[in-house]
Parts: C-alpha cells; structure tokens; sequence
C-alpha cells in the first residue's frame, strides 16, 4: 500500500473495500514517481500537458505558466480578428474563418487540458490570459467598428 490507501498507485474505486489511512477515498494516484492531482493544489510539481513536463523543475513549470497565458491571450486574440474584409470570395473567406476556428479551438482544448492538471497557478495564468486578452482584444476599451463584423462569432460558455 501506498501513503494514499491505493495498491501499486492504482486509484481506488468507490466499491472497493480498501480505504486510505484517515477514511477517505485516493484523491488521485501515483504516475510515472508524480502524483496525479484530482483536486486543486499549489506546487510546481504538476503534469501539464506533456508526460514528465514540466517535472518539478522551477524553470519549466514557470515556462509551462507563460506557456498557457499566452494560449489564453491569443484565445481572446482570434475571437475578435478581422482578417476577412467584406467583398472577399465566400469560399476563401470560408476556408479562413474555418481554419482561425480550428486554431481557436484547438488552442481552448490545450488549455482546458491544462486546467486538468488541477494546478492553481495553471488555473489563475489562464483567467488572467483570458481577462487580459478580453480587455485589449474584445471590450470598449478596444475602438469597435460597428460596420466590420468579426471573423469568428464570440465563444460562449
């Protein structure tokens, strides 16, 4: 057994019969050394990503947070783009906003990805990239021209 209750860091199912020490389930299990976070926690020792990245390694984990800001920021970036101007041929101007969607997409599922580590400098490097990005990017503090429509319509939740 394991400091967690779980037998050869496997996660610990709600039928089974083995408890950890204090009465509770296995809040996560062992992967690879690390332990899988399934609740929040603060620490630079997270999977984000990638297996074995950014490995407890200060430098990286600080990388992995820049990394995921920037995400967020262009996330905000690509939701209020006008690269298609009016007039332009309906099947490139299809093509383009298909493929900043897919890029917008995409670069939201590598962040929600990320959240999963459960870290919390990973979740706040996130709202802060989104905020950041929203307010340069997509509030009245942006000038708005009203007679250009946006690329992309907005995300919504």
């Amino acid at each position: 057994m394991d400091m967690h209750g779980g037998h050869d860091g496997m996660a610990m199912t709600p039928n089974s019969s083995s408890s950890s020490t204090n009465g509770t389930m296995m809040r996560g299990h062992k992967m690879h050394g690390m332990m899988m976070h399934m609740t929040f926690f603060w620490g630079k020792d997270a999977l984000i990503l990638f297996d074995g990245w950014p490995g407890g390694n200060s430098g990286m984990y600080v990388l992995a947070l820049i990394i995921v800001f920037f995400m967020s920021v262009f996330i905000e970036l690509l939701s209020d783009t006008r690269i298609v101007k009016p007039g332009s041929n309906p099947v490139v101007a299809g093509l383009v906003q298909t493929l900043l969607h897919v890029l917008r997409v995409g670069l939201a599922y590598l962040v929600m990805l990320a959240l999963m580590s459960f870290n919390g400098g990973v979740f706040l490097v996130a709202l802060l990239g989104h905020a950041i990005g929203f307010f340069f990017f997509g509030s009245a503090f942006r000038k708005q021209h009203h007679d250009e429509p946006y690329d992309l319509p907005p995300m919504s939740c």
